[in-house]
């Protein structure tokens, strides 16, 4: 473990500096939860259930499967799949065999998943037997060395007679016609004898998975994890979280075995979802909420609710903007939400005021932390009580975990307590490097003091309590007339206005300030707001520099797959218009 002399005021004292034991294969924590807990239910799909002896042997009949196709030890297999009850079999199936999983956005364009097979290398892909997902794969696949296509139907995965009423009346997804060759999971998979004899694996240096990320900034890169990477990070996830799972209990770590619920509603292929939730799930013996679609349900995200009141989660996983969907969702108050005691945000800053809302109308506890996909994702996290909980900042390092703060130009030289810099991490969770890309390593890595450290690219500081607090993404900071402006900052204030549901700020270009201040506004459904309220309204909150000079209202804000407001996009459009 690295040195650092910040004091951490509240870092909770029964939490491990350090831990150990996490250099082994990460398939290990399902094989051991399988063991353990065999007939607990690891996935909830709709009505139907996998046990954890069920999810185990489907995942060994993937590892007979991809071995008969010929895939060998680190060789790359894509998923390319929303949240199914599949998911978990065949990502652990993928690892046992000794391959490397790459997991792709199911709502990319062919070219964007092609780019992503053709730099990977992938020989074999997971695919949804659905209209417009296969053949988008079908179309990617060409020119790539994709040999080996399985179509993955949700029929089997339904209760019996949901599973026949929904062919009967054509509400199951499928493709209109299937290329010759392709096999289908059920007859192809589930058939095969399960293969139990896992690869031989290094985990401290043999990748698990290659995860892409850099796509709104500029040419996706693709992250390698390795196994330890992955096992160390739930592990100490595990460590940190700490609850009283009744009102006569003392915090204790979370209780395996069946006795928690996550509602899987982000995506788990977005590290974020993958390993906070899928991973943590099947590791602990938990059971999975498989939510294909958060959108789905009239009015959208209905379909979330109704799956909080029927399987009764216990934790929950999610971006800022999920939460916006739950607090705006107009009828939130006819949904019985009270089983869930726990909440992890992250993938972007939690407004204070949205935190707020949604522990108000929920009753439950909203905890932030940070991370990327670099580091599996989360370095830090916030203490999961209210007392030592900080909002507005993301909390204290996770164990073995040494972040500084540096300076932007070189990322060399550490900076006071209390000033801002560019953030650097060195842990077990940070991943040995880009997939091929020996120029982003060079970019991104800095030894200071002996040890290696990863630069994020986010600015912050710790504060005197030693909570790292995040100011804003390093190429997101707004230069007006010289003074830095933060985004972050000026959604804050306008998170605080009641009729505003998303909001994003971006610089755009000026003549007399270099740039200025632009908000874009989504209001609340039904609300009317005018810009001049919401001007009126940032004066008395933020110095001059910081205002926005104008404000744009839309229907929808563009998000990521996973929900982050994208303001690339946006700052793109505002700097293609000023020509």
């Amino acid at each position: 473990m690295g040195s650092d002399v910040t004091v951490e005021v509240n870092r909770p004292r029964e939490i491990p500096r350090e831990i150990s034991g996490y250099e082994k294969p990460l398939f290990s924590l399902l094989d051991e939860a399988a063991r353990l807990y065999p007939d607990q239910t690891c996935t909830l799909f709709k009505g139907s259930r996998q046990s954890y002896r069920e999810v185990k042997r489907c995942t060994e009949q993937v590892v007979a499967f991809l071995r008969s196709q010929g895939i060998r030890k680190g060789d790359r297999v894509a998923v390319f799949l929303p949240n199914l009850p599949h998911f978990p079999a065949i990502f652990f199936g993928i690892i046992k065999a000794g391959a490397i999983c790459v997991t792709c956005n199911p709502l990319y364009t062919a070219s964007e998943l092609g780019y992503q097979l053709k730099d990977s290398g992938a020989r074999a892909v997971f695919c949804m037997d659905h209209s417009e997902f296969y053949p988008v794969a079908v179309k990617a696949i060409q020119g790539t060395e994709v040999r080996t296509v399985v179509v993955c139907n949700i029929r089997s995965s339904l209760p019996k007679i949901k599973g026949l009423l929904g062919s009967l009346l054509g509400k199951i997804p499928k493709a209109r016609a299937h290329e010759p060759g392709h096999f289908f999971f059920d007859q192809a998979v589930g058939l095969m004898s399960p293969d139990t004899s896992p690869a031989d694996i290094d985990p401290a240096g043999d990748p698990a998975l290659i995860i892409y990320t850099g796509g709104t900034t500029g040419t996706p890169k693709g992250a390698v994890l390795t196994h330890s990477n992955l096992v160390f990070h739930v592990q100490a996830v595990d460590e940190w979280a700490r609850l009283p799972h009744d009102s006569r209990s003392e915090p204790e770590k979370l209780r395996p075995g069946g006795y928690h619920c996550y509602l899987g509603v982000l995506p788990w292929y977005h590290i974020f979802g993958l390993s906070v939730c899928m991973l943590s799930a099947c590791a602990s013996g938990s059971r999975l909420v498989c939510i294909p679609d958060p959108r789905a349900g009239k009015p959208p995200f209905s379909d979330v609710l109704k799956a909080v009141e029927h399987s009764r989660p216990t934790l929950l996983v999610a971006v800022p903007t999920i939460f916006s969907a739950f607090v705006n969702h107009p009828r939130l108050d006819r949904y019985d939400l009270s089983s869930i005691m726990l909440c992890v945000s992250g993938g972007a800053p939690l407004p204070r005021e949205l935190c707020k809302r949604f522990e108000d109308k929920t009753g439950s506890l909203i905890i932030e932390g940070y991370g990327l996909s670099e580091t599996s994702p989360v370095v830090t996290v916030n203490p999961t009580n209210r007392q030592q909980r900080r909002l507005g900042s993301v909390g204290y390092a996770l164990p073995n975990t040494v972040i500084k703060i540096v300076d932007q130009k070189t990322g060399q030289t550490e900076l006071e307590q209390g000033e801002d810099g560019e953030i650097a991490v060195h842990g077990p969770q940070v991943m040995p490097g880009y997939w091929n890309r020996p120029e982003a390593d060079a970019e991104s890595f800095r030894e200071i003091e002996g040890q290696r450290f990863f630069l994020t690219g986010d600015i912050g500081h710790k504060d005197p309590d030693g909570y790292v607090v995040i100011t804003d993404r390093k190429k997101d900071v707004i230069l007006v007339s010289g003074f830095n402006c933060y985004p972050r900052e000026v959604e804050e204030v306008l998170y605080q206005h009641p009729k505003v549901a998303l909001a994003a700020v971006v610089g755009v270009p000026s003549e007399k300030s270099g740039q200025e201040v632009k908000a874009f506004v989504q209001p609340v459904k039904g609300e009317k707001c005018t810009e001049q309220e919401l001007l009126e309204f940032c004066k008395e909150r933020l110095a001059g520099y910081k205002r926005p000079r104008s404000i744009e209202f839309r229907d929808e804000l563009p998000v990521s797959a996973v929900g982050k407001v994208l303001r690339r996009m946006l700052r793109d459009e505002e700097v293609k218009g000023h020509g």
